[in-house]
Order: C-alpha cells, then structure tokens, then sequence
C-alpha cells in the first residue's frame, strides 16, 4: 500500500534530509515510528500524505504518486498533525465542512468516539476549547473518516492519563486487517500495547522497520542480576529490579518487547542491529 523507493527529499538542494531512502508499508498493521528530534519523522509522514514531494525515487500510496494530490487518493488518507488547527466553528459545523471529502465517515461512530472522551456537546465551538479538547475531536474525527491509511503525529500530547487510555480502546477498535496505521510519538510508555510493527528513524535513515514478532525473534529483553552470563549484549542499564539487558536472542527466549530499551539498543548499535536483521546486507 506505500512503497516508498530510493527516494531523495531536501529542505534545501545542498543539503538532503532523505538520501536513496526505501520503506514499504503493508496493510493490518500498526506502525510505531520513531526517532530523535529532527530524525525526520513528520517529513517522512507528509511525504507519504502528499504534502512535501520527493525529488528522487519514486513513491507510491495506494497505487497513486502522492505528489500528485489525487482525490481518489487523499479521500483515504487521515491525517493528525501534531499541531491542531482550531477554526472558529462548533464542532458540529466542523464535521458538515469536512467530513464530504471522505465518503466513509460515519458520524454515528463520530460521535460515540466524542462520548468516549466525553466531549457530549457537538455545539461547542473548537477555538474556544482547550488544546487536550481539541486534540479529542480531531482524533475522533480522523477515526470517523475511516479511511484506508491513518497516519498520526504525536496524538497523545496534551492528553491527560484518562484519555490516553480512552485513545487506547479506541485505537484498539479501529485496527482492522485492510488499514494502515502509522503513529509517530515520543511517548512509548502510552502506546506500547498497540503498535505490533516498529520503524526507527536516525538521521534521515531507516536504521529498522520490523514486526514486533521478528524483534522477540531476535532480541531479548530481561531483567538480570547480573550480566556475566550473557553474551551479545546490545544495551544495559540499571533501574529498581535489577539490570535490564538487551541482547541477541541466541537461546530462543520468550520475552517481551519493550519499546523504550529498543530504541536505545538501537542508537547504539545500529550497524550491530542492521546485521542482525539483514545479514546479507
């Protein structure tokens, strides 16, 4: 569904951010996409919205170049910026103005996602509400779209411990096997039981882009008294349990993902990281 091939992207012609970049996303998953600040993560996801336009390669989503701003296409893409724009409208006007240029919305559902984060009054004005009311609209908003790609920057931000958790059972219901979900955070700790595929990005490059199933695979997460016994040591540090250790998964272990601990192994071995996962690259 997006294929994104040796593609090339810059803000200014000395200098590129993307350089003979490659991803290809396929349907059923969500995706967790991380990476520092200035990795390029919300680049990569308005180039795949159509909102920026590679200078290089070729880019597919859908079937259709994003770069040409298809309606065929971007009916099935939602998009959730990190920064919201409030227009001076009830939210009830909002959705009359918006929701015709997706012809899958489905307003009954729009407003079941409002009464989840308890936002009951569609005669609200969206200017006059908070940053974390506002960022509930529009995520049920995006969700009402049901659309075939979801891509979303930061959702959680400004989202108090409640609501984090409403957006989780929300997401949950949503994710379907003919759906792409793409969520670029910082937040790892609130969408850890969601994303089942995860994307690193460093420097304009994709350091890994593997299923959660194949990290387990190949890498174990524990928790050790003590790290003599253990061999291929990826990362390390100390916390209240013990020492918590991320390590090639040479004996086949059963261990969970954490997502926090990965990202880290990652930074600091990523031609380590790369090897294990491509070995003949």
């Amino acid at each position: 569904m997006i294929q994104l091939k040796n593609i090339d992207f810059g803000y200014s012609k000395k200098r590129l951010l993307f350089e003979n970049l490659t991803l290809e996303l396929s349907r059923g998953h969500i995706y967790g996409l991380f990476g520092k600040n200035g990795a390029g993560k919300t680049t990569l996801l308005k180039l795949i919205s159509g909102l920026r336009f590679i200078s290089n390669g070729s880019a597919l989503v859908l079937n259709e170049n994003p770069a040409l701003r298809k309606p065929k296409m971007l009916q099935q893409i939602a998009f959730l910026p990190e920064e919201i724009y409030a227009p001076a409208l009830k939210v009830k006007e909002f959705v009359t103005a918006y929701a015709p240029f997706y012809p899958n919305f489905n307003h009954e559902q729009f407003q079941q996602f409002l009464d989840a984060f308890e936002i009951f009054d569609q005669e609200l004005k969206i200017d006059k509400m908070s940053f974390g009311q506002k960022k509930k609209v529009m995520i049920s908003f995006v969700l009402a779209c049901n659309t075939q790609i979801l891509i979303m920057d930061e959702p959680t931000n400004a989202l108090d411990i409640p609501s984090k958790a409403i957006f989780r059972k929300v997401m949950a219901s949503v994710a379907t096997d003919d759906r792409i979900v793409i969520i670029s955070t910082h937040q790892v700790r609130d969408l850890h039981s969601l994303i089942d595929a995860i994307i690193i990005l460093d420097s304009g490059k994709i350091i890994l882009n593997e299923s959660a199933e194949a990290i387990t695979e190949k890498l174990a997460f524990e928790v050790v008294e003590n790290t003599e016994n253990i061999a291929h040591i990826l990362y390390e540090e100390e916390n209240v349990r013990g020492k918590v250790v991320v390590h090639e998964n040479t004996a086949q272990k059963e261990t969970k993902l954490d997502i926090e601990l990965l990202f880290n192994a990652v930074m600091l071995n990523k031609e380590k990281i790369q090897h294990i996962f491509n070995p003949k690259k």
